[in-house]
């Protein structure tokens, strides 16, 4: 991927990842975030990750980034978090205060209390029932 700015191929290969994640365990909150001098990376929020079930979550990366035919993923480039995480916080608080299915992107200096170059928000997931 290209250092300098998130594209299209990126966005596009997240959203189909997380949409067979959140078949798998509920996604709360999703971003690709970059830091100063660091690669993207897909940040995503999983309802109950602990770290006694973290490793069977990235287990279920693993497995759905190899299936995934029409997009590529590194499956090292996806951090999974708990949704008490610093960023999981930010992202569901842009989602309480402009709720919507639009994908938002925040290319301020600050995000989540680290500095950041630009962070992509995933549209909120529905929650299923």
């Amino acid at each position: 991927m290209d250092t300098s700015s998130l594209v299209i191929e990126e966005v596009e290969a997240g959203a189909a990842f997380l949409k067979e994640l959140d078949a798998y365990q509920p996604v709360k909150a999703a971003c690709w975030l970059r830091e100063p001098e660091e690669e993207c990376y897909l940040y995503v929020a999983l309802k109950g990750l602990t770290d006694d079930n973290s490793d069977v979550a990235y287990g279920e990366v693993l497995r759905i980034t190899q299936a995934m035919k029409e997009h590529y993923l590194d499956p090292f480039r996806v951090k999974l978090v708990s949704t008490s995480n610093a960023v999981a916080k930010a992202v569901m608080d842009i989602y309480g205060r402009f709720p919507g299915r639009i994908p938002t992107r925040f290319d301020g200096r600050v995000f989540a209390g680290r500095a950041v170059e630009n962070v992509y928000i995933y549209p909120q997931f529905q929650t299923k029932p």
